[in-house]
């Protein structure tokens, strides 16, 4: 099991996520604890750390693991238009 850490810039994506899609994406970040690299998993280019994002509707959880000590850190959670554009 991993534990899921979330940044403040994360936890302010969350606060202004509209209510209908609050749960799913709950779901999804929960999810990781058991699997951090679930199928549909993708790795961001272009990073110079290791970045990976998952899926939630048109919603995009941007994420790091890591692996020695068990930590899934959330890095931002936006709509898939804006996502790509302040990392």
């Amino acid at each position: 099991m991993y534990s899921i850490s979330i940044q403040k810039s994360g936890e302010k994506d969350l606060e202004r996520i509209p209510t209908t899609v609050l749960s799913k994406i709950v779901k999804a970040i929960d999810s990781l604890k058991k699997d951090p690299r679930p199928p549909g998993v993708k790795k961001l280019k272009g990073s110079t750390e290791n970045l990976y994002r998952i899926r939630s509707g048109d919603y995009r959880i941007v994420y790091s693991i890591e692996d020695e000590i068990r930590v899934v850190n959330i890095r931002r959670i936006r709509h898939r238009k804006d996502i790509y554009r302040d990392l």
